[in-house]
């Protein structure tokens, strides 16, 4: 996936800023598709820091656009089938302070799925600049964690194959903890 995006940018030398940040927002609003490959894609097309800077903004409005339109198409539905969960419920009537800590602390977390964080505060009563200010800040640290990784697996050094290796093991686990499970 990302050698194509890095031949879009080659290809399209002039237009690779808004395809980044387009494909940022098709990431954020599909709220399953990692960015890991196109932030790779744009530190290897655009250098480490103006590649790690427009993955950052290309996240921020991903997740902006996201938000405006699953509350838009979800909140109505979403909100009627929760009403018997009471936990779910306390969540989603999250606002002001506690919502923007919320919303930042499941952020921060370089792991948590984005789409997720943005359905859950879309369909709630969390205010768009709320949503908007707490998620940008939130993604910093995280996309730079995810930025540095990438970077030193494209730069190849031990620390990178250290990188490379304790993913592999962590998703080996993974696998072999799920296929456990199953029988």
């Amino acid at each position: 996936m990302g050698d194509t995006i890095i031949s879009l940018f080659r290809d399209y030398p002039q237009l690779a800023v808004l395809i980044s940040i387009g494909l940022n927002i098709l990431i954020g609003i599909s709220g399953v598709f990692p960015s890991y490959f196109l932030t790779a894609a744009n530190i290897y097309f655009f250098g480490f820091y103006w590649g790690t800077a427009l993955s950052f903004a290309g996240e921020a409005i991903g997740a902006l656009v996201a938000f405006v339109l699953y509350r838009a198409g979800f909140r109505k539905y979403s909100r009627a089938k929760l009403e018997g969960y009471s936990k779910a419920k306390q969540l989603i009537e999250l606002k002001g302070k506690k919502a923007f800590l919320f919303i930042f602390a499941l952020r921060i977390m370089p792991f948590m799925p984005s789409g997720v964080v943005t359905f859950f505060a879309a369909i709630g009563i969390v205010s768009l600049w709320t949503f908007f200010i707490a998620s940008t800040i939130g993604k910093f640290p995280a996309l730079v964690l995810e930025a540095l990784a990438v970077h030193q697996v494209l730069e190849w050094n031990f620390l990178g194959k250290m990188i490379l290796m304790g993913v592999s093991i962590a998703f080996l686990y993974s696998l072999i903890t799920m296929l456990k499970k199953q029988n």
